[in-house]
């Protein structure tokens, strides 16, 4: 059976995917632990690592059960079809979220150095210091062709 990717209704990413799992369809929202600042505190709070979508793995003959799940907007389409991602490809992204990040400190680096990332999922992964933040470095991997966000 091949996964599929859902875009859902803005933060119910989560609920979606609890309510999916109640229907027995397999279902992953991939999520990230960030540290979120309040007015009178932080805190460390569990967000999806893709707004907005959640994949769900089922035979193509049953991708109609997942309308009745309030929450859910519709498929990802690619080339007129629903896009189909590869089990390879869910197995990558939950190996890679199981790896945890080390801290870092950011000193004497400036936009345009380049930088090689220590440690983490992208360890030995080279890019293009984009911007520099008191406590964050914005980093361009050309390679993958992204930019990510290096919290220290």
């Amino acid at each position: 059976m091949p996964w599929y990717a859902l875009y859902t209704q803005s933060r119910q990413e989560k609920k979606v995917a609890a309510r999916l799992e109640q229907y027995g369809i397999e279902a992953y929202c991939p999520l990230i632990i960030q540290m979120r600042q309040w007015s009178d505190r932080k805190k460390k709070v569990e967000v999806p690592l893709l707004p907005s979508y959640v994949f769900v793995k089922l035979a193509p003959q049953e991708r109609e059960k997942v309308f009745q799940v309030s929450g859910v907007v519709r498929y990802l389409y690619w080339l007129g079809q629903p896009a189909i991602i590869r089990e390879e490809e869910i197995v990558v992204l939950q190996e890679w979220l199981q790896n945890t990040v080390t801290s870092f400190e950011v000193r004497g680096i400036q936009p345009g150095d380049p930088f090689e990332i220590p440690s983490g999922p992208f360890m030995g992964k080279k890019g293009i210091v984009s911007k520099v933040e008191k406590n964050r470095l914005i980093l361009v991997l050309e390679e993958l062709g992204v930019k990510i966000i290096l919290n220290t």
